[in-house]
This record gives C-alpha cells, sequence and structure tokens, in this order.
C-alpha cells in the first residue's frame, strides 16, 4: 500500500538538485606577520586536490546571513531578514584544494567556520 501511495506521488518531472557547493569561509589569506582581509579562503566538500579546484575558479561564491532588521527587497513584497554578500572565487590556493575568493563586501571575522556558497555557474565547459 506504501508503494503504491509513493509512486503516484507527485507526476511531473522531478526538481533539480541544488546548484551550488558547500564550502566554509576557513580564514583571511595572510603570511607570518599580517593578514589581507580582502581575500578570503574558502574549503570546499569533496575537494582534495589542486586539479579538482581549478575547476571552482570564476564561479560564484555567497554567503547568507541574518540581520536584525526586515527589509523589503526591490521586486519582493515579503521584508526578510536574509542577505547576501556575493563574491567569485579568484584562484587555488596551495594544493590541498583550498580557494581564494574576493566578495563585494569584505566577509566580516564572525563568518569564520561558516557556510559559504559556491554556485556552479557561470560555466566553463
Amino acid at each position: 500500500m506504501a508503494d503504491a501511495q509513493r509512486s503516484a506521488a507527485k507526476p511531473g518531472p522531478r526538481p533539480a538538485g541544488r546548484l551550488y557547493v558547500k564550502g566554509v569561509f576557513t580564514g583571511y589569506r595572510r603570511n607570518h606577520h599580517q593578514q589581507q582581509e580582502h581575500t578570503a579562503l574558502l574549503k570546499l566538500e569533496g575537494v582534495f586536490d589542486q586539479k579538482a579546484a581549478n575547476f571552482y575558479v570564476g564561479k560564484r561564491a555567497c554567503y547568507l546571513y541574518k540581520a536584525h532588521k526586515k527589509v523589503t527587497k526591490p521586486g519582493k513584497s515579503v521584508a526578510s531578514r536574509t542577505r547576501a554578500i556575493w563574491g567569485r572565487v579568484t584562484r587555488v590556493h596551495g594544493s590541498g584544494g583550498t580557494v581564494r575568493a574576493k566578495f563585494h563586501h569584505n566577509l566580516p571575522p564572525n563568518a569564520m567556520g561558516k557556510r559559504i556558497r559556491v554556485l556552479l555557474y557561470p560555466s566553463n565547459i
């Protein structure tokens, strides 16, 4: 009985999967004496070497966070607390699969260790 209900649940095309890769903001580009806050380091899920990380160069990155006040966005009728900082993956960092990204506004320090979305567009293939 349960199998019959599952097969007839939703006719039509299936919804697409997520169009982004999960990543973590690990910190800023730095050396022993200073750090450059204008470049963020991102560790991407399932990327463990330089060759795999090279695929994501040029892709867009997005940091979503919740603000205190609700704001209505252009083209939307409902106010929302969700805000976004957009950026782009610029190059590979090291040989372990980490990438560098530059955001339109520098990521805040409290975003370290938080989730970053790296979208799978623009496509190079």
